[in-house]
């Protein structure tokens, strides 16, 4: 009987070890269930379901990207060095996930 019942009990542990999902206070998680957008959900201590549910992690901090140095030529003939830094934040992260 234990040979039988230990399987299981250590198949369902797993089962509910990977249903429970923790959000940080700087992020956001957009659910989808089947493929459909349920919508983000704020930080804390989630419960999904195993096979149906499936969970996008999004960063609302403000990321900067480097633009690499590109040279070019204005219209009378001068060379120009432009270097340049981009900043971007998600504002709304369910339109940043399901929208592009």
């Amino acid at each position: 009987m234990i040979e039988i019942l230990a399987p299981l009990v250590i198949f369902v542990i797993a089962v509910l070890a990977s249903m429970i999902r923790v959000v940080r206070e700087y992020e956001r998680g957009v659910v989808f269930r089947l493929g459909r957008l349920i919508g983000p959900k704020g930080p804390g201590l989630f419960i999904l379901l195993p096979v149906v549910d499936r969970m996008v992690k999004v960063d609302l901090r403000v990321v900067t990207m480097d633009v690499p140095r590109q040279e070019m030529m204005t219209r009378d003939n001068v060379p120009v060095t432009v270097d340049a830094v981009t900043y971007f934040r998600v504002v709304k992260p369910g339109d940043a996930i399901g929208k592009v």
